[in-house]
């Protein structure tokens, strides 16, 4: 692994003394500015993080021109209660080793992710936990770049050929254990709400959908997919589009989601539609937020483990910030579990 960047680092690619790197970290007044925008380059350029315990902020602090011992952290959807759970877990274990986070979110557009990450640097954070945007169609440059620089910072989600801290959980696996569930309980008209496009995950369990079948006696086609995104009322919409003017012998019997909110847009619909679960129709979510148990029809989901994964992620990122040699990046996978509550019913006979 490569060795941290040091103050005298940052000196020489700025050219100059290690005291004027260190007036420009505690924004003394008497760097100019000329002076001031090489060295903050060059501590951009290495990813320079200055120790905890050698920072003295002084007036710094007062003007927000350094941000001592803070994380940012980047999700995709601010409105989301599964990340509502994993902020609460990344903050809980920042704020026990003296760090304070700071949220934001990206909403789902790569190009304000990469805007974040540029707010939070220009800040001097000290490093960053990311939900990336991960499509074949955007520009993942400002993440590599990061790990160029030896930026510290996390994924919640794995960027091909980025060598770098990551935890999530197995979204193949865990989906094919969703479907296959049904699939052993006798359904067999079965869809499936996808997720959104700007992450992985979507099409992860996409594929847990197709081994699902593939290793049941069912056949497979597009049409097993149905379009939605990662809130309540995609799920809603999608819910009318599958079941509003079918015919009940034409129906599926059973719809999995991309997410509990998608799931709850589904059942939205399906009470609208005076069909019932899971009676009529059974329903899987992901992710176990709190409401799914609290549903009028308590929510069959597979549970990942997002305030845990919060933990592990503000573990992982300390133990980057703390060692001053470089740590090898660590991949940690979750097991997620299938939870079943009422929302899903077996059918008598196979043909539903």
């Amino acid at each position: 692994m490569a060795k941290k960047p040091t103050i005298s680092d940052v000196a020489k690619k700025a050219g100059v003394s290690t005291g004027t790197v260190s007036a420009v970290l505690n924004d003394r007044p008497t760097v100019r500015e000329a002076t001031k925008k090489r060295v903050v380059a060059a501590i951009q350029d290495l990813g320079y993080q200055p120790s905890p315990s050698a920072r003295m902020l002084g007036a710094a602090q007062a003007s927000n021109n350094v941000l001592h011992k803070s994380v940012g952290l980047i999700v995709k959807e601010m409105d989301s209660a599964f990340y509502a759970d994993l902020i609460m877990g990344v903050r809980n274990q920042l704020s026990e080793r003296g760090y304070t986070t700071f949220v934001c979110s990206s909403e789902g557009d790569y190009e304000e992710e990469g805007n974040l990450i540029e707010v939070l640097r220009s800040r001097f954070v000290n490093g960053i936990i990311i939900a990336p945007i991960v499509h074949e169609q955007v520009d993942l440059t400002h993440l590599f770049m990061l790990k160029q620089a030896n930026y510290p910072f996390v994924l919640f989600e794995e960027v091909p050929g980025l060598q770098v801290n990551v935890i999530e959980i197995d979204n193949v696996k865990a989906s094919q254990k969703a479907v296959s569930y049904l699939i052993d309980n006798g359904h067999e008209r079965i869809k499936h709400v996808a997720g959104p496009p700007y992450t992985k995950h979507s099409r992860d369990r996409i594929l847990g959908v197709q081994k699902a079948f593939s290793h049941s006696r069912l056949v497979y086609t597009d049409d097993v997919i149905v379009p939605g995104g990662a809130r309540l009322e995609d799920g809603y919409q999608a819910g009318l589009a599958l079941f509003k003017d079918r015919p009940a012998g034409e129906r599926p019997t059973a719809v999995t989601c991309f997410n509990d909110d998608v799931a709850m847009g589904v059942m939205r619909a399906l009470a609208e539609l005076g069909i019932g679960v899971p009676e009529e129709v059974s329903v899987i979510g992901f992710d176990d937020i709190q409401p799914a148990a609290y549903l009028s029809v308590p929510l069959t989901t597979v549970r990942q483990p997002a305030r845990e994964m919060g933990c592990k992620a503000a573990e992982l990122l300390v133990s980057q910030l703390e060692t001053e040699e470089g740590v090898p990046p660590r991949r940690i996978t979750p097991e997620a579990e299938l939870v079943v509550r009422d929302s899903t019913r077996a059918l008598c006979d196979v043909g539903g």
